[in-house]
């Protein structure tokens, strides 16, 4: 139940529970530590088995996103997100631990979670604040065509009491001007479908690797073509994804969805499947589970879905 993006030779992945000795081994070290303004020095333990479950409990309510940055299976830096900062701002954070410093790590990393935030997540700029001394740090923000955008003094932990200079850098989401964009343009229409069997279980599919939203569970569905109305679409996308054959007659508007997602605003009609011919099956690579409206809380969505939670325990526990 977790994200994950493939950066070959590296992996990123969500933070686990069990990762909390690899990042204090790590992050406990004075060269790491102290371009991290929140921490201090030295970093106990049970902080960092703190933090990790804080990014997980952030990332199940769509408030942050963290990645693991793994060479195999070797936990060596993290990069995180958070969202909700004015103007639809995400701000980035990363940390590469010193034993793989000077290899290029952290530009192959950084580079593809800015990308896949930007085509993603709510948001329309991501920004970064940095030590004025992490030279590296600026360095690499100047490359990805980050700009420099204020200054200030902010006290870092583990340096002490007095506040130390810090650089905001700024990246704006590159996309037509709104004067040329038309409202219908700026549309993106899916649609998803919730398939309820005998025993009110829920189908959810997994997102697979190397598509936006990698490792977040979904409800079937996808984007509605120019020619095809949301109910065609829908019996189109089932038939895709899952073998399963649909008509009209076995599904049902319940509900939708109507959020900005940046540079386009997203509309999706959600509707209701009892009946179907075939056993759903992943045949793009996706997992598939079927879980109790109970026990959908526990399950990462992208955040246009999770809304829907309540209403469908609403409506199937009733």
């Amino acid at each position: 139940m977790s994200l994950s993006l493939d950066v070959a030779p590296y992996t990123l992945r969500a933070l686990r529970p069990t990762d909390g000795a690899d990042v204090h081994r790590l992050v406990n070290d004075w060269s790491v530590v102290r371009m991290l303004s929140h921490l201090p020095f030295p970093y106990p333990r049970e902080l960092a088995d703190q933090w990790i479950a804080s990014t997980i409990e952030r990332q199940t309510l769509g408030k942050a996103w963290h990645f693991a940055i793994c060479d195999g299976e070797t936990l060596i830096g993290c990069i995180g997100l958070s969202l909700g900062h004015p103007d639809q701002a995400a701000k980035i954070g990363y940390w590469i631990g010193r034993p793989y410093w000077q290899k290029g790590i952290a530009t192959a990393c950084v580079k593809p979670v800015v990308e896949w935030a930007f085509s993603t997540l709510p948001i329309t700029r991501i920004v970064a604040d940095v030590a004025e001394d992490n030279l590296a740090s600026i360095a690499l923000l100047d490359r990805l065509g980050f700009e420099r955008s204020g200054a200030s003094r902010v006290p870092f932990l583990s340096r002490g009491p007095d506040p130390h200079p810090v650089l905001t850098f700024s990246k704006t989401r590159t996309s037509r001007p709104e004067t040329t964009q038309t409202a219908a343009s700026r549309i993106l229409l899916v649609v998803a479908g919730v398939l309820v069997d005998r025993e009110g279980r829920i189908l959810l599919a997994r997102r697979p690797p190397g598509k936006p939203l990698a490792g977040l569970w979904e409800f079937p569905g996808g984007k509605v073509e120019p020619h095809e109305s949301p109910e065609q679409a829908l019996i189109r996308e089932l038939d895709e994804e899952l073998g399963i054959d649909i008509s009209g007659g076995c599904i049902a508007p319940f509900t939708f969805v109507s959020e900005n997602i940046g540079a386009r605003h997203l509309l999706m009609p959600l509707y209701l499947c009892r009946r179907w011919r075939h056993e759903p099956k992943p045949r793009e690579g996706q997992e598939l589970l079927w879980v109790t409206p109970e026990e959908l809380d526990a399950y990462p969505m992208p955040a246009p879905d999770r809304p829907l939670i309540p209403l469908l325990k609403e409506l199937l526990l009733a």
